[in-house]
């Protein structure tokens, strides 16, 4: 059978194909277009190319060729008793080399799953009777990002992505980072899922620059007050330690100034003595003006413990003494009891918190990572990573950026790997993404998101790119070092049980059965209030600070947000008096 075509130029991984008017083929084989594979034998081996583009004009005046095509050289198929696949090309095709649509058993010997650590995600684009694989430790410990816009398939790509690796990697620990509450039932029983009502993360965990962006509501601190923080909290943390020591051995108080603690270092303190030592410092000053400066801080602080929605913080959080232990062993599966997943809903945190939160969570991760030679592996995905990764450096909290940069240029070395999803990755900090080696896009329309990906893309195939705006839903092209080749393959079919589902979505059309009267309106309104009072005090001195036992911390399995639920009668209270 006469060959499809021949080479009728080379320039570097670039070649041109002239194909040929004589070539015996079917039409519906002949389809020879952009996006499909062919093969050029030369010599001893086959390369493996790519057609980015056809064109008939400018043809040479004669009837040889009826078209000439532009392919990338991607790598070659060595022959042998077992013919295998290699990146990079050794022998590069010479003017005439026959050059041929690829065949199936070629795209399997390309495709075929090299070791057991590999996950069929889908099938090929080009043939959908060859399963795609990605290669597991490839794609984990050189970092993974998802890109794609909203409605094409993403969130469900990252469940599938997420199950298979739980599949293949049984004692990978995963923490992923849930912006919309959509993943909650994805992973069934394997993850354990939190959100504000069964969150313990006391506040002395946070750092400096993250327990100040709490108290400032995200908003930049004032210079005076965070001098003064700066000089009492590590004496709160002196105080506190001192408290302990002459509970259990009866040990001489000694100068808190003397004790070696920094405004960072992850010890417990109480508030109780944050303000009195703050009180104190006041007492001292004659000038009123200063005075205020200190006035300021002590309502900062009060108004912050006292705001329920902050309760994960400030509620209980002494008792049982240092439960750094217990907090990390809870949120990073230590052991797994057979939940090694955990699902950190994001929607029902305040808002001015949630890049606090997420900080403290990733410098957790790494640090932990770090300081226990990378000995248990964790994968840390973060959904929507544009909002805490921000490129332009005045948008988002820096500490939040840090973290996550951290993890994303060390993080290999200690066992901590990171996974990136966004829709906007030309607004995520190009450092980070420039990390991922592996990358899965699936739709993008922006032009600049479209841009950043051609630079993100050393492949010598990124002319595949030109395809981004056009794939299907469930469509991605998958490059890297998790994959044989740039490939533009199919997502497979996610059962219906690990569909994401937004608890945060409501429907357009309103319920008829909702009675939208006056008593349903009041029903919202003590609700609403609700969430930022006071609940019912306790009978206890309100100034004490008492946390759950290790044992309950990791008992607790509160139920997933959802807002359409109906009231939570034990969370919500009507304010005790009107307002003025």
């Amino acid at each position: 059978m006469t060959s499809l075509g021949r080479v009728i130029s080379v320039r570097g991984s670039f070649a041109r194909v002239g194909m040929l008017a004589t070539s015996h083929m079917p039409l519906s084989e002949m389809r020879a277009t952009v996006g499909r594979f062919v093969s050029i034998r030369s010599g001893t081996s086959t390369i493996v190319a790519m057609i980015t583009d056809v064109s008939c004009e400018d043809l040479p005046i004669s009837d040889t060729y009826v078209a000439t095509a532009g392919v990338d050289l991607l790598g070659e198929i060595l022959s042998g008793d077992r013919p295998k696949f290699q990146r990079g090309v050794t022998n590069y095709p010479t003017i005439g080399d026959a050059v041929d649509l690829i065949t199936a058993q070629e795209l399997r010997t390309i495709y075929a799953p090299t070791g057991t650590d590999q996950i069929n995600v889908g099938t090929l684009q080009q043939d959908r009777s060859v399963t795609a694989y990605v290669d597991v430790e490839e794609m984990l410990s050189k970092h993974f990002a998802v890109l794609g816009s909203t409605g094409v398939g993403k969130s469900t790509g990252v469940s599938l992505l997420l199950n298979e690796i739980l599949v293949a990697r049984p004692n990978l620990r995963v923490f992923l980072l849930d912006v919309h509450n959509e993943y909650g039932r994805c992973f069934g029983s394997r993850a354990l899922v939190l959100n504000p009502r069964n969150l313990k993360l006391p506040f002395w965990l946070f750092n400096f620059e993250e327990i100040v962006d709490v108290l400032f509501g995200g908003r930049p601190g004032v210079a005076e007050e965070l001098d003064v923080l700066a000089e009492v909290i590590p004496q709160a943390k002196a105080l506190y330690t001192q408290y302990q020591n002459s509970d259990r051995l009866g040990l001489k108080r000694s100068d808190p100034k003397s004790v070696g603690f920094t405004v960072d270092t992850p010890v417990p303190y109480r508030l109780v003595d944050l303000i009195s030592l703050i009180d104190e410092r006041m007492g001292k000053l004659e000038n009123r003006s200063s005075r205020i400066i200190y006035h300021k801080l002590i309502s900062r602080v009060e108004a912050v413990r006292n705001d329920p929605r902050y309760g994960f913080m400030f509620d209980n959080a002494n008792v049982g003494g240092d439960t750094m232990a217990e907090v990390i062993s809870y949120l990073f599966r230590l052991p797994a009891n057979g939940k090694p997943m955990t699902v950190m809903q994001l929607a029902g945190f305040p808002a001015e918190v949630v890049d606090s939160v997420v900080s403290v969570l990733c410098r957790m991760a790494f640090d932990f990572g770090l300081w226990s030679d990378g000995v248990s592996p964790m994968l840390f995905v973060c959904e929507e990573a544009h909002r805490y990764a921000s490129a332009d450096r005045s948008i988002g909290f820096g500490p939040t950026r840090k973290a996550i940069s951290r993890i994303a240029k060390e993080g290999r070395k200690y066992g901590v790997y990171l996974g990136l999803i966004t829709q906007r990755p030309a607004e995520l900090d190009a450092t980070i993404i420039s990390q991922c080696n592996t990358l899965f896009s699936m739709r993008l329309a922006n032009e600049r998101d479209q841009a950043l990906m051609r630079s993100a893309v050393s492949d010598a195939a990124a002319n595949l790119l030109s395809f981004v705006p056009s794939l299907g839903t469930r469509e991605v092209l998958a490059f890297g070092e998790g994959v044989a080749l740039p490939t533009r393959l199919r997502f497979k079919e996610v059962p219906a049980h690990q569909l994401p589902r937004s608890e945060a979505t409501i429907a357009t059309v309103p319920s008829v059965s909702a009675g939208h009267d006056a008593h349903f309106v009041g029903a919202v309104l003590e609700r609403w209030r609700g969430a930022t009072s006071n609940r019912d005090a306790a009978p206890n001195d309100p100034m004490l600070e008492r946390a759950p036992t290790p044992r309950s911390l990791a008992s607790v399995e509160a139920p997933m947000l959802q807002p359409s639920q109906g009231f939570d009668p034990d969370r919500f209270s009507l304010l005790k008096k009107p307002l003025r």
